[in-house]
C-alpha cells in the first residue's frame, strides 16, 4: 500500500494496535467520568465542572513532567509507576465523588488534580515509539506518516468512545462505574503497554553515551512554542464547539443532544486523519497546516448559520474534516523539531496543549453563551480556528529564517 498502512503491523505486531488504543481510553474517560459521578451525587452541575476543570488542570501540568521524566529514565518503569499510583487515586477518588451532598471541595479539587497529573500519557509515548523505530529503521516517511495518523484517528476515537461509554454506564448501571472500570484498564494495560517490544526502541538519556548535554535552538524553542500555541487552539475549538453544541441542543429542545451531535466533528476528524498518510510528500508539513487552518476557519461559520439539528450535524462533520489532519501534521513537526532526547516532553507538551485549549475553550464559550447565546460559543470556536492558523503561519515563518529547521518539511 503507497500510504505506508501496510509496513505498520510488521513493525510492531498486530496486538499493539488495539494495545495501544484500548490502554489510552482510561484517559479519555476520567474527565467526564469525574464530571458525571460528581454531578450526579451531588446535584450541582457547578461541582462537576470544576471537578473536570481540575482533572484537566492537572493532566496539562502533569503530562509534560512524565513525559520528561521518561526521557531521562526510560518509559518502561516511569508507565509502571504511574499506572500503579494512577489506578489507586482512581479508586480513592471514586470514593470521595461518592460522598454525595457532604462532599469536601478542597479535597476534591486535590484529588482530582493529582488524579489528572498522574494519568499515564499512553498517546505521546506511542508516538515517541512509531518514531524512533522509523528513524532507527530509515523507513519511508510515508511509514510515519500512516503512524501518526492511525494515532490520531485513536486519539478521536476514544474522544468520542470515552464519554459515550461513560454515559452509557453511569445511565444504565452506576455513575462510579466508569472510573472504576477506568482503574482496573489503567492497571491491567498500561503495564503491557510498558513493557512492549517497541520500548526498546526508545532510549532513555541516562543510558545514552552519545547525548551528554542537551542542547536547544532558539529557533527549535520558537517552534515548539508555535506548536503548542497550535494545539492550544485546537483544543479551544473542541472546547467551544462541544459548549456551544450543547447551548444548541439546549436552544433546540434537548441538551442530551449535545454530546451526540458533536460526536460528527470526531468522526470525520478521525477519517481525514486516516487519510493523511496518503496525501502526497510533495504537500509540506507546514503547507498542510495551513491550508487546514485556513479551511477550519471558514468552515467554523457552517456552525453559526445552522438553524437545525439535521443541518448542524452537517456542519461540524463538515469542520471535522479539516480537524484531524492538524492534529497529525503538529505532531509529526514536533517529531522533526524536538531534540531527540526530549522527544517526550515536546510529545506530551503538544497533547497537554489540547488539554489546556479545552479547558479554555469550554470556560470562554460558557461566558459568551450565557450573554450572547449559542452563537456566542461558536465565536469562540471561530476565533480558535483562526489561531491555528496564524500559528500555522508563525511557524513558516521560523523555520525560514533558521537554517538549523532545514530539515522540518
Amino acid at each position: 500500500m503507497k500510504s505506508g498502512y501496510s509496513a505498520l503491523i510488521p513493525l510492531v505486531g498486530a496486538p499493539f494496535l488495539p494495545l495501544t488504543f484500548l490502554a489510552r481510553l482510561p484517559l479519555a474517560m476520567l474527565t467526564i467520568g469525574s464530571m458525571t459521578l460528581v454531578t450526579a451525587t451531588t446535584g450541582s452541575y457547578a461541582l462537576g465542572g470544576l471537578a473536570a476543570a481540575m482533572v484537566g488542570l492537572g493532566s496539562a501540568v502533569g503530562g509534560p513532567s512524565i513525559g520528561y521524566l521518561a526521557d531521562r529514565f526510560g518509559q518502561r518503569p516511569i508507565l509502571v509507576t504511574v499506572a500503579l499510583i494512577h489506578s489507586i487515586l482512581l479508586v480513592l477518588l471514586t470514593l470521595l465523588g461518592d460522598s454525595g451532598p457532604d462532599l469536601s471541595v478542597p479535597l476534591l479539587v486535590l484529588m482530582c488534580l493529582i488524579t489528572g497529573a498522574t494519568g499515564p500519557q499512553v498517546g505521546p509515548m506511542s508516538r515517541v515509539r512509531w518514531i524512533a523505530m522509523t528513524r532507527q529503521q530509515k523507513k519511508n516517511p510515508k511509514v510515519l506518516s500512516a503512524a501518526l495518523s492511525l494515532e490520531s484517528m485513536f486519539d478521536e476515537l476514544g474522544f468520542v468512545f470515552g464519554p459515550v461509554a461513560v454515559g452509557l454506564l453511569a445511565s444504565l448501571v452506576n455513575p462510579v462505574l466508569p472510573l472504576y472500570l477506568a482503574a482496573i484498564m489503567t492497571l491491567v494495560l498500561v503495564p503491557i503497554f510498558a513493557t512492549h517490544s517497541t520500548g526498546h526502541a526508545v532510549r532513555p538519556v541516562k543510558n545514552s553515551k552519545t547525548v551528554e548535554k542537551v542542547r536547544i535552538s532558539a529557533a527549535q524553542v520558537a517552534a515548539i512554542g508555535a506548536l503548542v500555541l497550535g494545539m492550544i487552539a485546537l483544543g479551544t475549538v473542541f472546547g467551544s464547539s462541544a459548549a456551544g453544541t450543547l447551548a444548541f441542543a439546549g436552544d433546540q429542545g434537548n441538551s442530551n443532544e449535545g454530546g451526540l451531535l458533536y460526536g460528527a466533528m470526531g468522526l470525520s476528524s478521525a477519517i481525514a486523519a486516516i487519510s493523511v498518510a496518503a496525501w502526497p510528500q510533495y504537500f509540506r508539513q507546514i503547507n498542510r497546516w495551513i491550508l487546514c487552518g485556513g479551511l477550519l476557519t471558514i468552515f467554523s461559520f457552517g456552525m453559526h448559520l445552522a438553524s437545525s439539528t439535521p443541518w448542524m450535524v452537517v456542519a461540524l462533520f463538515i469542520a471535522g474534516f479539516a480537524v484531524g489532519p492538524v492534529i497529525v501534521t503538529v505532531m509529526t513537526l514536533g517529531g522533526e523539531v524536538a531534540p531527540a532526547a526530549r522527544l517526550s516532553t515536546v510529545m506530551t507538551m503538544l497533547s497537554a496543549g489540547i488539554v489546556v485549549g479545552t479547558a479554555i475553550g469550554n470556560g470562554l464559550a460558557g461566558v459568551f453563551a450565557d450573554s450572547l447565546g449559542y452563537l456566542g460559543a461558536f465565536w469562540v470556536s471561530t476565533g480558535g480556528a483562526l489561531v491555528i492558523l496564524l500559528a500555522a503561519l508563525a511557524m513558516k515563518v521560523i523555520v525560514a529564517k533558521s537554517p538549523s529547521l532545514s530539515r522540518v518539511r
